[in-house]
């Protein structure tokens, strides 16, 4: 992880602060898509700065949440004094994210952001704002068209803010997470064109609570063909899950899990690295829906 550029008493982070606040304040009533992430986590605590209990941050449910991340979500929101409420997402209901071609991300977010629509006038709310930041732009994430489409706004990117800038509000804020690795859904973990289901994602749930029990923290256990898992962890904790007795554990508690083969990925934790994966025609043209 990169060590931020600012401090909690540098000027120049209360500058960007009060850019950010000043862009949600110009928003009026807002629904915050949170997911209890770094990014989604500093988007609610400037949304409530702004606007107080004009301000809410919707947490979607579904089989694709990691163990753990809703109670954190819950104490963070708690912790800001910000509205929440949480929605079930029925994403799994569709044939299309099921599918899991490399535009799975789109169809997910229409789900997400299609319900948050339907639902401004319950919640009381004008707009809905996500948690991107700047260093996502160029990268391959089809669910930003679902954005474009529902007109939410990105006030991380609208005031060009990136990670290390997210990292430094949320130190300064006083955030217990700022230094949370990214916990992207559990689907992610499934190579593309291998089918989500709620079993998969429950082995990788269950696979990466007993890695992090191990003591690590940035890792990712990706599902391949023929129930293989790859487990990414930084080049330095590689050893440790090689060595006895905690190889000999790890491939029984996998195998248990319904993995038939585990493999430790010698190139490290890279993240997003089943991008590499799909075929550059697929980068450059838009996903179809198909609903």
């Amino acid at each position: 992880m990169s060590s931020s550029p600012w401090t909690a008493t540098d000027p120049a982070l209360a500058g960007i602060r009060d850019s950010l606040i000043q862009t949600l304040r110009g928003y009026g009533r807002v629904a915050v898509a949170y997911s209890g992430g770094i990014d989604s986590t500093v988007v609610a605590r400037a949304a409530f700065e702004a606007l107080g209990d004009a301000a809410v941050a919707v947490t979607a449910v579904s089989e694709s949440l990691a163990q753990g991340e809703l109670e954190e979500a819950e104490s963070l929101a708690k912790q800001i004094g910000i509205r929440h409420r949480l929605i079930r997402t029925e994403e799994f209901a569709d044939p299309n994210y099921l599918r899991n071609n490399s535009d799975r991300c789109y169809f997910c977010k229409s789900e997400l952001y299609g319900r948050l629509s339907g639902l401004l006038g319950e919640l009381g709310v004008d707009v809905i704002a996500s948690g991107a930041n700047t260093d996502d732009r160029g990268e391959h994430r089809p669910g930003m068209r679902a954005a474009g489409e529902n007109g939410v706004r990105h006030p991380l990117q609208e005031c060009e803010l990136g990670k290390d800038a997210v990292r430094a509000l949320a130190k300064a804020w006083g955030l217990p997470t700022w230094d949370k690795p990214a916990t992207p859904c559990l689907s992610s973990r499934i190579a593309y064109g291998e089918a989500v289901t709620p079993e998969r994602v429950r082995m990788i749930d269950e696979a990466e609570a007993w890695l992090r029990r191990q003591g690590l923290r940035l890792l990712r256990v990706r599902y391949h063909k023929n129930d293989m898992a790859r487990i990414e962890v930084p080049l330095d904790e590689l050893a440790k899950l090689a060595a006895e007795p905690v190889r000999s554990e790890l491939v029984k508690v996998f195998r248990d899990l319904g993995f038939k083969f585990v493999a430790l990925d010698l190139e490290g934790f890279r993240s997003g690295s089943l991008n590499g994966l799909i075929p550059l025609e697929s980068l450059l043209v838009a996903p179809t829906a198909r609903r």
